[in-house]
């Protein structure tokens, strides 16, 4: 997946920060050094990588954490670890069902602020279930199936124009063909603390977004009161605007 993903991400963003040659590795003075990114379901930690080249050029150490999608008790300890390898202040980053696991695993004391992007930010007592319930219906959490086992996956299908309608194609496709389900444990499991009440937040909202409808995104952000920076993308968009995801969690780092 990770040389699909920079394919694409070469393509939209090719001469731009991407490239990153006219940026200093000197960070500015009091900013968190250390950015742990943790992706979705149904793909996997290189959707980050986009992102995580630009902020690597810029000088941040930049950790993807690799989500076992079985529940999430396990993606939360695949944070804690994450975290717990970091030296100091840190900025937790989370897409889409990122953003249930870094609300749970957000409070470890290392981490300076919260980013949530094109994601999920549940209070205590919510899940992934009930969130989806509750927000306006879209095009993709109504393409949500069961695999054989009973895991979800995204209608093959619709996944193209639900979560990727601005990246080429074929990269679309590809990673259609080849998601990584989400368990029904992990659809199912409510959260029992909720980081972003006590850690400044915030929330890159997809105007375009066919998975989690803008209007659910924005209710969680002014929730968590978060300060809001709009994309006009889809749900993909931590690839097809991963300079403006970048730029954000850049201001997140400068946090006191």
């Amino acid at each position: 997946m990770l040389n699909m993903l920079l394919s694409a991400a070469t393509a939209l963003l090719a001469g731009s920060t991407l490239v990153g040659a006219a940026y200093s590795a000197e960070l500015p003075k009091g900013a968190a050094h250390n950015v742990v990114l943790v992706h979705g379901a149904f793909v996997d930690q290189t959707s980050w990588q986009p992102v995580a080249d630009i902020l690597t050029k810029k000088g941040y150490n930049v950790t993807l954490v690799e989500n076992p999608l079985t529940s999430l008790t396990a993606d939360v300890d695949a944070t804690k670890q994450a975290l717990a390898k970091q030296d100091g202040k840190t900025v937790l980053v989370g897409h889409s069902w990122g953003g249930v696991v870094i609300t749970q695993a957000g409070d470890d004391p290392k981490v300076s602020a919260l980013v949530y992007v094109s994601a999920f930010a549940p209070d205590v007592g919510e899940s992934l279930a009930s969130l989806s319930k509750a927000g306006p219906p879209t095009e993709g959490g109504n393409a949500i199936r069961p695999d054989a086992k009973g895991n979800l996956y995204i209608d093959p299908k619709v996944f193209p124009s639900a979560v990727a309608a601005d990246l080429p194609p074929e990269i679309a496709e590809h990673l259609a063909k080849s998601q990584l389900p989400l368990s029904v444990a992990a659809f199912e499991a409510p959260v029992t603390i909720a980081a972003w009440h006590d850690k400044p937040t915030f929330d890159v909202i997809t105007t375009k977004d066919k998975v989690i409808a803008p209007e659910a995104q924005k209710s969680f952000a002014a929730r968590m009161k978060a300060q809001v920076t709009d994309v006009a993308g889809s749900h993909a968009s931590l690839v097809v605007h991963a300079k403006e995801v970048a730029e954000v969690i850049e201001k997140a780092t400068l946090v006191k």
